[in-house]
């Protein structure tokens, strides 16, 4: 099917034929005039100058500088707090003359084991095969917590351990006294 285009006629092809006769008769180079640089820049309003900008960082404005700006006092801070960390105690230890008696935190173990082994005396022995692991580990764990009290008698943490470590104990042999039919 051939079908013309509506647009297409004879008018048009007049038209694109006397705009090609235009643009033949133009020349082919033109050379700009030799002032026309300083003629152009006369035209234009003056502008301030142009000063380098200081080179980017990873960031955005003022946020970057400030960052920057703190990063080495910050890092200097922060090795000298870390080595004051691993100096201070050696410099302040004192020379012990006699053996000193047991910490505060070893003498509240002390009391918190008595209290335990009078209310594990007060709940019926269990001799239950299926509780004797879980109660040995208990045990175990509270023997090697009074060993690690004996080695940093002023850890808080340690103290905290036993006791959870007792109340567990305590707990478990009340379940299993309950599970056996004893009395509690």
């Amino acid at each position: 099917m051939n079908h013309e285009d509506p647009r297409m006629t004879d008018d048009t092809d007049h038209t694109d034929d006397a705009l090609q006769q235009r643009l033949r008769a133009l020349p082919r180079e033109l050379a700009p005039p030799g002032d026309g640089w300083a003629r152009l820049q006369a035209a234009l309003p003056p502008r301030p100058p142009i000063v380098a900008a200081p080179p980017r960082t990873l960031g955005h404005g003022r946020s970057a500088r400030r960052r920057l700006r703190w990063a080495l006092p910050a890092g200097a801070a922060l090795a000298a707090s870390v080595a004051l960390y691993w100096v201070a105690p050696m410099t302040m230890q004192r020379p012990s003359q006699t053996p000193a008696g047991p910490s505060v935190l070893q003498q509240q173990a002390g009391a918190m084991s008595a209290d335990y082994q009078q209310a594990i005396a007060a709940l019926p022995r269990v001799d239950a095969p299926e509780w004797r692991p879980a109660l040995r580990e208990l045990d175990d764990s509270a023997h090697q917590i009074h060993a690690a009290l004996a080695q940093s008698p002023r850890s808080r943490h340690l103290l905290e351990q036993l006791q959870r470590t007792y109340a567990l104990r305590l707990e478990l042999t009340r379940q299993a006294a309950t599970s056996t039919g004893l009395p509690s």
